[in-house]
């Protein structure tokens, strides 16, 4: 049985838009937090981008340059995120791990079996398509958000995460593969938590994405929350962190 996601298409207002602002705006974001919007239909809104033969992570970086894009299974071009999102089964060289034998990622099948055995993905036809949208230019409500940047940076949205849980250490999954399809959206989705990751072969050689930066998600309900602990850590432990005080003490005032 095919289990669509109710899909609630409203006005956010300026809510979800200021708390991007203001999430940019403490953090020094260098790029835009990425709204993530699973459709229940396989066509574009009629304000984005439907692209064709692009993966998730490169639909993701045009968000976050500011574009409104959509993909649907026709035009999502990665196999592995695919299958992770339920459009197509996996090939069966990725199945098996002889695929990334051969992209020199491992060099025993059988551990590239075990790292997509292991893979959450959504079920077969759960989403009919993904909008992608800067959240900043919000129309509707995200299901996830998506931020890639300095991992310095991230690590303050990690924090403001632990303290919306009460304390709770973080805790992170990664096969160092689909860190934006899957650990970014996916897992946050699913197990409706934070999710970071190291970045991954595909995302680091598809898209513009720097060595110094990596990429989060989260539930779009955890947005305020994690906000609000994010202005209070700009109000003195983002600026005494980054200014490097201790440090100075025993460098000679050297950064």
């Amino acid at each position: 049985m095919e289990i669509f996601i109710q899909e609630t298409i409203k006005k956010p207002g300026h809510t979800i838009r200021e708390r991007a602002r203001k999430m940019k705006d403490i953090l020094g974001l260098d790029s835009e937090p990425v709204g993530v919007k699973f459709t229940t239909g396989t066509a574009a809104p009629e304000n984005a981008e439907n692209l064709g033969h692009h993966r998730y992570c490169q639909a993701l970086m045009l968000a976050r340059r500011g574009r409104k894009v959509f993909l649907n299974a026709e035009g999502l071009a990665c196999p592995a995120a695919a299958a992770a999102f339920g459009f197509r089964p996996l090939p069966e060289p990725l199945k098996t791990g002889k695929g990334l034998v051969g992209f020199g990622i491992v060099s025993d099948p059988r551990v590239g079996q075990n790292m997509f055995a292991g893979m959450p993905k959504l079920e077969k036809g759960q989403i009919g398509g993904l909008y992608l949208f800067p959240l900043e230019q919000a129309d509707v409500e995200p299901d996830i958000i998506v931020v890639e940047d300095e991992v310095e940076k991230l690590m303050w949205i990690a924090l403001a995460d632990l303290h919306r849980r009460n304390g709770s250490r973080v805790e992170s999954s990664t096969a160092i593969l689909q860190a934006t399809c899957v650990d970014a959206t996916v897992i946050p989705y699913l197990e409706q938590r934070l999710n970071l990751s190291y970045g991954c072969y595909g995302c680091r050689d598809a898209t513009d994405i720097l060595a110094s930066e990596t990429v989060l998600g989260f539930p779009a309900s955890a947005l305020a929350d994690i906000v609000s602990h994010l202005e209070y850590l700009g109000q003195k432990a983002i600026a005494t962190s980054r200014s490097k005080k201790a440090y100075k003490m025993i460098s000679g005032g050297k950064k």
